[in-house]
């Protein structure tokens, strides 16, 4: 287990040849299918997360740009937790309520890749827009890379960005669908996004685990 202030590892890049090499298919459908089974199984712990995390969001954005600082710090540790626990969900674990906070335990490679995405693609988007675009759906695995294999920051990124290119339209396909899902849970009331948006983050955790495969049994 990684302390919240390690920068991470350097991992073989061996163990995601198959990825790179683009031999995965992008099964949209099936993900969201098994978010909502997984929700729906446990749907009073992703609620009640779900509930802290916007309580969070809310405070923050009363201090303005320092809120807004301190939101942005811990929102990639906020956002893995969902993936931790379907990660452990998925290998067949018990899972506890505290799970949903252990993205902390990965504090500064989730901030830093947080901090870099978010240069990278608003950069990308004031230039020529295309290569914002580009790039956020190119690192749509980085967190998770960090979480499941302890990876350091840019490593986290590269390697996520060289298995999205091999299938990029699919993934930006997905990203689409799971916009236009957490857009339902808008229009119904706001209410609709304490389901919409536990469903999309576990869908894409679920994405995670079938296009690149787990490749640790603890996070």
């Amino acid at each position: 287990m990684m302390a919240a202030f390690d920068f991470g590892v350097k991992v073989d890049p061996a163990l995601f040849q198959r990825a790179f090499n683009g031999e995965y298919e992008v099964d949209v459908s099936g993900y969201v299918r098994q978010a909502r089974e997984i929700f729906r199984e446990h749907v009073g712990e992703f609620v009640g997360f779900t509930l802290i995390v916007f309580v969070v969001s809310a405070l923050s954005s009363a201090f303005s740009s320092l809120g807004s600082i301190l939101f942005s710090a811990v929102s990639a540790p906020l956002y893995a937790g969902y993936s931790i626990v379907v990660f452990k969900l998925l290998s067949g674990q018990e899972i506890e309520f505290s799970d949903f906070f252990r993205g902390f335990n990965y504090f500064l490679p989730l901030f830093l890749a947080g901090l870099a995405i978010g240069l990278l693609v608003t950069v990308g988007l004031v230039l020529l827009i295309l290569p914002g675009i580009y790039l956020a759906v190119g690192y749509s695995f980085a967190l998770f890379l960090v979480v499941d294999c302890r990876m350091d920051f840019w490593q986290a990124m590269e390697t996520s960005r060289k298995i999205v290119a091999k299938r990029w339209f699919l993934i930006l396909w997905a990203g689409v669908v799971l916009a236009c899902v957490n857009l339902l849970g808008l229009l119904a009331l706001g209410v609709g996004l304490l389901v919409s948006v536990p469903v999309s983050a576990c869908a894409a955790a679920v994405a995670y685990r079938e296009i690149v495969g787990l490749h640790s049994s603890e996070w």
